[in-house]
């Protein structure tokens, strides 16, 4: 896979920007990077990275081997259909699902060799409609992101009181703050997980599915979040999505999974196309430039014959 690279300038693979790799695909009306090359200089410096991964429960193999990277300082989103690997895959990028073979690497280092707290110091994860106690005030769901870095008697520091005023603030929850968990709205409690992924202090984040049950404008408020903590904060984020014109909209890397595989990957110019949508939706779609955001858009589209 030919990616954007972090490496030194003096590489090939390096003066190639996302852009330039656009454009070298412009004439090709095939999916394009099925997989990720080891070769390629970026996919080593990944923020996140899996070679030869594989996940299955007893017989079913729910992820084929793999390679696959997140880039760091990007925004990638994973899409495709329901039960295609697209939350698995993000659970074994995270430790939190064993794999059947191949290795991840968390910022050049296995993640196997390295203990949970370490591993929660480096990388914060959002599950898939997350839950917390009765009458759990935002304050405190917070500062749970601040579990990884204590030590002793797991007292709060001044630092740690400083990290979680700054999550609040950055999340427009601070007159939230001493609110129960369950009598926010849908937008305010994801915004207040997202919160206490940002008091793990991490620079790399994945979040499964964080728009899931929430209406239009609430979806906005939580991806426009999302791109204001990697453009603002230097962040990497990935994230599991359903709604393809977000995707397209606020990622600047997408990854389109079917059937336990990564069928296509790159820019949302190079994957939200028309042949995408057939291979892995299996559908027909009219595609044009967002007018306010000139990004793909999905128009309309119908059942493939």
């Amino acid at each position: 896979m030919n990616h954007e690279t972090t490496t030194e300038p003096n590489t090939v693979a390096s003066q190639r920007s996302l852009d330039e790799l656009a454009a070298a695909h412009d004439a090709e009306d095939s999916l394009i990077c099925e997989g990720c090359d080891r070769s390629c200089a970026w996919f080593n410096d990944a923020a996140l990275r899996g070679e030869g991964i594989s996940v299955g429960y007893e017989d079913r193999l729910i992820i084929a081997p793999m390679d696959v990277a997140l880039p760091e300082g990007k925004v990638t989103s994973i899409i495709g259909p329901n039960g295609c690997g697209k939350s698995t895959l993000l659970k074994a990028l995270s430790r939190t699902m064993p794999t059947r073979s191949g290795a991840v690497y968390l910022n050049g280092t296995a993640i196997a060799s390295l203990p949970t707290a370490e591993i929660a110091r480096q990388m914060a994860l959002l599950p898939q409609s997350p839950s917390a106690p009765g009458g759990l005030t935002v304050k405190e769901l917070v500062s749970y992101g601040r579990y990884p870095h204590q030590k002793g008697f797991g007292r709060l520091t001044d630092k740690d009181h400083e990290i979680i005023s700054w999550a609040l603030d950055i999340t427009r929850l601070t007159a939230f703050a001493d609110r129960a968990i369950d009598a926010l709205s849908g937008g305010q409690r994801q915004r207040a997980w997202i919160a206490m992924a940002l008091a793990q202090d991490t620079d790399l984040i994945l979040l499964d599915e964080p728009t899931t049950y929430l209406d239009m404008a609430h979806q906005l408020e939580v991806l426009e979040l999302l791109q204001s903590l990697n453009r603002d904060q230097g962040k990497t984020i990935a994230l599991v999505i359903h709604e393809l014109n977000l995707a397209s909209r606020f990622s600047d890397w997408m990854i389109a999974m079917k059937d336990g595989s990564i069928r296509a990957a790159g820019t949302a110019e190079q994957v939200m196309t028309p042949s995408m949508m057939k291979e892995v939706f299996g559908l027909e779609a009219l595609i044009e430039p967002d007018p306010w955001t000139d990004k793909p858009s999905l128009v309309s589209y119908r059942l493939a014959g």
